[in-house]
């Protein structure tokens, strides 16, 4: 896993591109994000993001995780593509309280075959439990390994032997 910082130091920036729109910011904080995955050495076939809800969608006009995974696939020379869905319907994990671990398995769904590592980027890690979902899905998809970017983590130790 790589990440700008924890969220008290980074989670403004974070929450200016998720609720502000500024979607420059992710042009100005991929290159970082590359640099920590370069070092990292991992081979990577591309990066994907975590999709949103669809009423999000049409709310902000953008999904910002997607925004930040496609600047960071340019920034690595890798390929972006959108490989998962939502399955079902889920609140907003910050409004989720000590629900947020309760994720259904069916909650992102593969849209396409894959091989190779993957690169899975959101925002923000909370308690993992969004990531993990995800990354089960992409392993479904056929991903042979799946690493996480994300600007903002609350708790390092949250994705456990995964991170």
């Amino acid at each position: 896993m790589v990440y700008l910082g924890l969220y008290g130091r980074v989670g403004g920036l974070a929450r200016a591109l998720k609720y502000r729109g500024r979607l420059g910011l992710a042009r100005l904080l991929a290159p970082p994000l590359a640099q920590g995955v370069r070092e990292a050495g991992w081979a990577l076939q591309g990066v994907t993001s975590v999709p949103t809800l669809l009423p999000r969608l049409l709310r902000r006009g953008y999904n910002p995780p997607e925004v930040l995974a496609r600047e960071l696939a340019r920034a690595l020379g890798l390929p972006y593509r959108p490989l998962l869905r939502r399955g079902r319907y889920t609140p907003s994990q910050p409004t989720r309280g000590r629900a947020r671990g309760r994720l259904p398995a069916d909650l992102f769904l593969p849209v396409a075959r894959v091989e190779g590592a993957w690169l899975l980027v959101d925002d923000v890690l909370t308690s993992g439990a969004t990531f993990l979902r995800a990354r089960e899905a992409l392993l479904r998809a056929g991903a042979s390994r799946v690493y996480g970017a994300f600007l903002a983590v609350r708790d390092p130790g949250a994705l456990g032997p995964y991170g």
